[in-house]
Order: structure tokens, then sequence, then C-alpha cells
């Protein structure tokens, strides 16, 4: 005999509606600054943000200094120079981001290289690559332009030679790559923002964005590269390990990535001790308060089980702390992104 259905309106939950709620009953820390001075290596100013607040922020967190990859160029890049370091000239350090729309035009190599060194002469501290180009820009033939197209390589030489780093961001999570289906770990992400999932014919394998991507390290041994994301291969650390073994101007932040390390905390634990001179900090998320606590809780705490912050926009699972020990968080937070970032000062 079938059982009567249930009146109850969690049969008719939607999953992008469930928010799972933990019985266990377990210690929490709230570690409210980070217990050595950080850098934030990663992360993007933007015209709503109070800049005072920002500040406030960042004291009441200890972050000493804020990076903003999102410089742009020209006009954009010079308004932005003057607005963060104009009144706080050692708390804000801002990259250039090159304009790939004009990737068609001859000359735009030589123009690009030029273009770099204007903005560093004007204070830029970096070069930022979005995911943008290898994914999604195209030329006037409407060619997919790849990491390692030649009209690119006076950037990338100008770069190494300026020795600024450049923060390179090359793919997002595995499962944007693959189809949305029962699954995709990433379900309930990917509805919410359908422009995120890069699978299909409109777009290339993951394996050649890391295929570009490795070639870059090979061909241009004097530049020094940041992985965003470690790479945007977080999800595969064993991978992360061998670049980062064979490429010593290879960097990583690990950005927009809590949730990931997170749930792999004793794997993740053992990466960031084996690379502790190759990692940087960052949060690329709105900075708030709350953000870089939840940060510095899975850096610092042997905590577990929790809420990574932002939960559940990047999975719907819980992680645990790294507890990493104290002369690894000193390299993790400011001692690594001192060496690699001209100019910057805490």
């Amino acid at each position: 005999m079938s059982e009567k259905p249930s009146d109850h309106s969690s049969d008719t939950l939607s999953v992008c509606d469930f928010r799972p709620k933990s019985m266990l009953r377990l210690k929490a820390v709230t570690v409210t600054q980070a217990r050595y001075s950080a850098i934030d290596a990663h992360n993007h100013y933007s015209d709503k943000m109070d800049l005072e607040w920002l500040i406030d922020n960042m004291d009441a967190c200890n972050v000493r200094v804020f990076v903003d990859l999102s410089g742009f160029h020209g006009d954009r890049l010079k308004r932005r120079l003057e607005r963060l370091k104009g009144k706080y000239p050692t708390r804000f350090a801002v990259f250039h981001v090159p304009n790939f729309a004009e990737i068609s035009e001859p000359g735009f190599d030589v123009k690009a290289a030029r273009e770099l060194e204007e903005a560093v002469r004007a204070g830029a501290q970096g070069l930022k690559i979005f995911k943008s180009l290898g994914l999604t820009v195209r030329d006037a033939d409407n060619q997919l332009v790849r990491l390692t197209d030649p009209r690119l390589a006076p950037l990338w030489q100008t770069a190494g030679a300026l020795q600024i780093p450049v923060m390179l961001h090359v793919a997002d999570p595995f499962a944007f790559f693959t189809p949305l289906d029962a699954e995709n770990e990433r379900y309930y992400e990917l509805r919410r923002h359908p422009d995120w999932h890069f699978y299909g014919t409109d777009y290339p394998p993951l394996e050649q964005l890391f295929e570009d991507r490795d070639a870059l390290l090979e061909q241009y041994p004097g530049t020094n590269w940041i992985g965003a994301h470690i790479g945007s291969q977080v999800e595969d650390l064993d991978e992360a390990d061998r670049l980062l073994d064979r490429y010593p101007n290879y960097y990583v932040d690990f950005s927009a990535r809590e949730a990931e390390i997170g749930r792999q905390p004793r794997r993740a634990r053992q990466f960031f001790i084996r690379h502790q001179d190759r990692i940087v900090f960052g949060i690329d998320s709105w900075p708030d308060r709350s953000m870089y606590r939840s940060y510095f809780r899975t850096l610092e705490t042997d905590d577990e089980y929790y809420r990574y912050g932002g939960w559940p926009n990047q999975g719907l699972w819980c992680i645990s702390g790294l507890h990493l020990p104290d002369e690894v968080l000193k390299k993790v937070y400011y001692q690594n992104a001192l060496r690699l970032i001209p100019g910057v000062q805490i």
C-alpha cells in the first residue's frame, strides 16, 4: 500500500532554495584580524565603494594594502590612480589592463607594449589579464585570440623587462566546462549565472586554456606570472603542484576559492606548506569585514565543517580550516606579495 503524499511544502522545494543547516555542535573561532599584516593581492575596486568605508574595513581586519586589478587603461587608469593613491599612496596598488578590443588594428603589438610602459611610469604596479582573453576575445576575422597569439608577445616581454607581475586568470571551476546536468556540482551557481557556463562549441576546451598558459610559463621565464585562483586548478592540486615545481617564475593566489581549499583541508594544507614561498593572499570578493574574517578563519584555525564566506554560492558544502603554521601565514599574508609587486610596502 503506497503512503499518502505529505502536505509539507518541502515536497516541492527547489534545489536552488535548499539551505541545509548542520546539526553538528562544533567550536567556532572568530578571527577578527589577520594574525599578521595582510596584502589583499587580488581584488577589484568599484566606484560603488566608499573609499573611507574600505579603509575602515581594511584597518579593522589588519589588511594593509588593497591591490586593485581593475585599473584598466588610458584616462580610466589615470583617474583610478588619482583616486586610490592620491590620498592613500601606500594602501593601494593598481594594475593595468590592456584594451584587447584593438587587437586587430595595425601595430597593436607595439602599442600594447608601449601603453604598458606608460602605465607603469604613471604608477601602475602590475598587469592584469582577465579570463576573456583565450576564452571569448575574438579578432576582426572572428578567430579566438589565444594567449600564445604572436601579437601579444611584446606585452609579455615588456612585463618581464619592467619586472612587474602578470596576474593571469585563465579559466574557471572545472564544473563550468561540463554539462549542466544532475552531476554538475555547481548546478545551483550556474542556474543563477548561466553566462558563467562555458560548455559547448562556442568556447575552447578547458585543456586548451591550460596548455596555452603552460606555454607562456615556458616561453617567458623572465616574466613573473601569478595564476589567479590557484591557476584555476584548485580542484587538482596535484597538477598545481607540478606547475609550481616546474616553473620558478609561476606563483598563485587562492582568491575566491575559500570554498575549494576548505573542502579539502588536509590536501590544501600540504599544498600551502610545500609552496609557501609562491602563494599570495587575496579574496576577489566584496571587501567587507565578514568576508575577510572568513578567510582568516580558514587559514588560521582548525575549525571544522562551517559555512564559508558567501555560502552557498560556490557549492552546497561546508568547509574546514587549514590551521597553517605562523611562518607560512607570514609569507602568504604579506611577504610573498612584497617580493612580487614593486613599490608595495606595509
